[in-house]
Order: C-alpha cells, then sequence, then structure tokens
C-alpha cells in the first residue's frame, strides 16, 4: 500500500487533492479498498449537491460489503467521476489516479480532521 503526499487524508479512509483549476478531487485510500476487496458497483451523487465534511457522498459496494464514502472536507459536487458506472473496479485498479470519485468546489475543511500520507500510513498501520 502507499499514500501519496499530496493530498490530504482523512480517518475515514478517503483523500482530498487540490487541483490547479482549484477543484478538489475525492477519492477512496488504498487501505480502503483493499479492505472493501473487489468493488461491484458505484452510487455517486449529481453535479450540485453539497455536502459537509463527514457525510457520506458516495455508496460503494464490494463482493464483501457496502460501504459509505465519507467526504473529507466540505463542498460541492462539480462532477462525478461518470468511468465507474461502467468500471467500478477502477477504484481497486487505480485508486489515486482514475478511480477517484467526485471533482468538488471546497467550501471549507477541518485541517485538524485531516492529515498527511505518512500520517495515514501510521493510522491504519496501528
Amino acid at each position: 500500500m502507499h499514500f501519496p503526499d499530496d493530498r490530504l487524508y482523512h480517518a475515514d479512509h478517503l483523500w482530498a487533492q487540490k487541483q490547479d483549476d482549484g477543484s478538489w478531487l475525492i477519492g477512496i485510500t488504498d487501505y480502503a479498498q483493499e479492505q472493501l476487496g473487489s468493488v461491484i458497483f458505484v452510487d455517486l451523487p449529481e453535479k450540485g449537491v453539497h455536502f459537509e465534511q463527514g457525510q457520506s457522498c458516495a455508496s460503494i459496494e464490494s463482493v464483501k460489503v457496502t460501504s459509505d464514502a465519507i467526504m473529507p472536507i466540505s463542498g460541492t459536487v462539480v462532477e462525478a467521476n461518470s468511468a465507474l458506472a461502467d468500471t467500478p473496479e477502477l477504484l481497486n485498479d487505480d485508486a489515486y489516479a482514475q478511480g477517484w470519485l467526485v471533482r468538488v468546489t471546497a467550501s471549507s475543511y477541518d485541517e485538524s480532521d485531516c492529515m498527511s500520507g505518512s500520517d495515514y500510513a501510521s493510522m491504519v498501520k496501528a
């Protein structure tokens, strides 16, 4: 497992990565996809929906369990990853690039609830 340091991590196993245009990509961590097992379906929100940090923004169904994806930051959805409709296994195969869940415009986030990749790695190995 790896946890790139170019993004923020949340204890609920999602990451947020600031993009050049000021938006943020949100996705699940390598640890989360490993715990879920083979992902078979992802239910994503529609454009324009606002979520607060800590709210569920998506439902991820795997062969083992259905799990909520908890927002690491507060924001409004500007895009959902439509590729996941036909290829939900992207969450397993490429969690940090093609397997992102949503793109949001951030309204706020509590930095004390977010951590670096190395801090997140320490948390999940504890």
